[in-house]
């Protein structure tokens, strides 16, 4: 079993030095505590309601936009870069 996991580990190490990889980087997000903040930061987007415990966005159609207390308006191109995704509910 210690042998096995030797291995596993010598795989990482040698996938990640030929692929490359030198580091992560973080995607910015804007959180606006108000719908007319998130407007005046991205004027040519679509304002959402970004949940931030469930991992979804609400668009201003949905019941559950601008409700909640994890959550706030982010601008959706940023909430989708920054692995976000939206919510099916309520939409027809």
């Amino acid at each position: 079993m210690q042998l096995f996991r030797l291995r596993a580990t010598g795989v990482i190490v040698v996938s990640i030095l030929t692929c490359n990889v030198t580091g992560a980087f973080a995607i910015p997000l804007t959180p606006f505590r108000s719908e007319s903040q998130a407007k005046r930061h991205c004027p040519a987007d679509v304002v959402v309601w970004l949940d931030f415990r469930k991992g979804i966005y609400y668009a201003k159609r949905q019941r559950r936009y601008a409700s909640g207390f994890s959550g706030s308006f982010v601008c959706r191109e940023e909430a989708r870069t920054s692995g976000y995704r939206r919510s099916l509910l309520g939409l027809r």
